[in-house]
């Protein structure tokens, strides 16, 4: 089950039932099951305080990601920040839409196996949201 809430901003205009099932579509590309996965949008503020209290992280960020993965189901938590996806859109001179699509799949992503911390593992999860946001309708 895949749960959408927000705290501190208004829901994005996704379209949940679509969106649900383009995640379940991704996961299954790597032969994973989705299993319990809730999205928070919030504000700036709310996810340094997030980075603050469970990653000892001083700063803001657009997404972070809690894993609880059991065997090939995926579970976890991704509080993505509304304000620094549409700030990170406007410096990349791109779509907010496709931008909050690419970081809503990008912690599926991060769920499914892949990462984005080592050498070249950016450019290999870049070319995963790619492929990712073709499978969108």
């Amino acid at each position: 089950m895949i749960t959408y809430s927000t705290e501190n901003v208004k829901m994005p205009a996704i379209r949940k039932r679509d969106t649900t099932a383009w995640i379940r579509r991704v996961a299954a590309t790597y032969g994973k099951r989705v299993g319990e996965v809730g999205y928070l949008f919030c504000d700036d503020e709310k996810i340094l305080e997030v980075n603050r209290e469970f990653l000892q992280h001083d700063y803001y960020t657009d997404i972070i990601t809690f894993d609880y993965d059991e065997d090939d189901t995926i579970n976890g938590d991704i509080v993505i920040s509304l304000d620094t996806v549409r700030s990170n859109a406007e410096q990349l001179g791109k779509n907010y839409d496709e931008e909050l699509h690419r970081v809503i799949i990008h912690g599926i992503l991060h769920l499914c196996g892949q990462n984005d911390k080592g050498p070249g593992e950016r450019e290999q999860m870049e070319a995963a949201e790619n492929k990712a946001l073709e499978l969108l309708q």
